[in-house]
């Protein structure tokens, strides 16, 4: 999904356009217990995209519509729609969320030091490109503090030694639940969480990785790429888990370079890279265009 999509997709929600997301085992009639309940709603599909897992024998769906009783100036009942719906869905084991219109996603974005993936998060958001509300930006540094400020932003500075990490996430989980974050996005943030909070965090925090995992795991990964003499970097934007850099993938980003390349050359390239894969991910997720199948995602693009 391009960048321009993405702004075109945050439009078209806010004109009206609810989201009706679901999953279930595999099972004839799946589309059609969606698509005739949305007729009988009196909704009007304006996107839909499915796909059937025949490994993991599960079935994804992803339906955008409108209410058009709304359109003539009525009211969607969306309580009254998700009991209907609860009531039909239960016949194929189904399990979904229906999401509004001009909903915005409440956010919290960890950081350390580096601030390109920061800066161009809060453009966009600056901007409306995403369709989220940042509630606080946590890091453990204070190098960052002006410019969440700026923004106009509560900036939590949390430092962590070997020592008080048990005490420092137990401050950052009391923030992200005390504001009502539902997505965590570590936009850089140097530091590996523990067992307890990637399980806390499952599905809800999403991390930005140098390069085309696996690979050129450690210190330095673009010095390393360029010893290695690659043809083309890239960067990661997948969901956390207990294994380090190894979470569901939700998508890549890749640019080729040449033997002209510096090193430094490689890292502005890449630096450039994180943020567009990162944004794209995060409007993928918020957007509910991402589902979790095991280990592995199901993304339905724009």
């Amino acid at each position: 999904m391009s960048l321009t999509s993405a702004v075109k997709e945050i439009r078209a929600t806010r004109e009206g356009t609810w989201i009706l997301t679901a999953q279930c085992p595999s099972r004839l009639g799946t589309v059609d217990v969606v698509t005739r309940f949305l007729r009988e709603q009196g909704c009007y599909i304006t996107e839909q995209q499915s796909f059937d897992d025949s490994a993991s024998e599960r079935f994804f769906i992803r339906t955008e519509f409108r209410p058009l009783d709304v359109d003539q100036g009525g009211e969607f009942d969306a309580a009254a729609f998700e009991a209907a719906f609860t009531h039909r869905a239960s016949g194929f084991d189904m399990t979904f969320e229906l999401t509004p219109p001009e909903r915005l996603v409440p956010v919290v974005i960890m950081v350390s030091k580096a601030d390109h993936c920061l800066n161009d998060l809060l453009y966009r958001y600056r901007t409306g490109q995403l369709p989220i509300t940042i509630k606080a930006v946590i890091s453990n540094h204070p190098d960052l503090a002006s410019l969440a400020e700026w923004h106009g932003l509560d900036y939590h500075h949390l430092p962590i030694t070997a020592d008080t990490k048990p005490e420092q996430e137990q401050a950052v989980w009391s923030i992200i639940e005390g504001c009502g974050a539902e997505l965590v996005i570590l936009a850089r943030y140097m530091q590996v969480l523990s067992s307890d909070m990637c399980e806390r965090l499952s599905g809800k925090a999403i991390n930005i990785h140098h390069s085309l995992l696996p690979g050129f795991k450690g210190a330095r990964p673009y010095h390393q790429a360029f010893e290695k003499g690659v043809k083309l970097v890239g960067a990661t934007a997948h969901y956390i888990n207990d294994d380090l850099d190894e979470g569901p993938i939700i998508t890549q980003g890749v640019e080729a370079v040449s033997h002209a390349d510096t090193a430094e050359d490689l890292v502005a390239r890449g630096r450039d890279i994180e943020c567009l894969t990162l944004a794209r991910a995060v409007a993928l997720h918020v957007q509910r265009r991402v589902f979790l199948n095991g280990n592995r995602t199901v993304v339905f693009q724009r």
